[in-house]
């Protein structure tokens, strides 16, 4: 045989190879169903949000509840609202950078929805 056939054999028989390989692999993946996502994910963000002080309806007790935030901080968060994003009480200077960073993860800004 010459060295030229012998190659395209053998590339030929490599593709066949690489064929009832993928072949095989196509039926797998088709028999394999897919795993249902878990509810619980959607649920935890759920609660974080629902934990979280929204700084634009919270009460007076709800941010003295937060860490570090006093009844003076409190009434100025009160009185400045509404706030946009939650790092405006840092550029407000109702908090400074130590105070927003201690929380930051436990508190939100909602914007009401708009009524038509």
């Amino acid at each position: 045989m010459s060295k030229r056939r012998m190659v395209w054999v053998l590339a030929v028989v490599v593709a066949l190879m690489f064929t009832t390989a993928s072949g095989g692999a196509a039926d797998q993946r088709a028999a394999v169903k897919p795993t249902p996502v878990p509810e619980q994910k959607a649920e935890k963000k759920t609660e974080k949000a629902a934990e979280r002080v929204d700084l634009n309806t919270a009460t007076k007790a709800q941010l003295m509840a937060l860490s570090g935030v006093s009844e003076l901080t409190a009434q100025r968060i009160i009185r400045n609202r509404p706030y946009v994003k939650k790092d405006q009480l840092k550029s407000m200077k109702i908090l400074t950078e130590q105070e927003y960073d201690r929380i930051r993860d436990r508190i939100i800004a909602r914007q009401p929805a708009d009524k038509k």
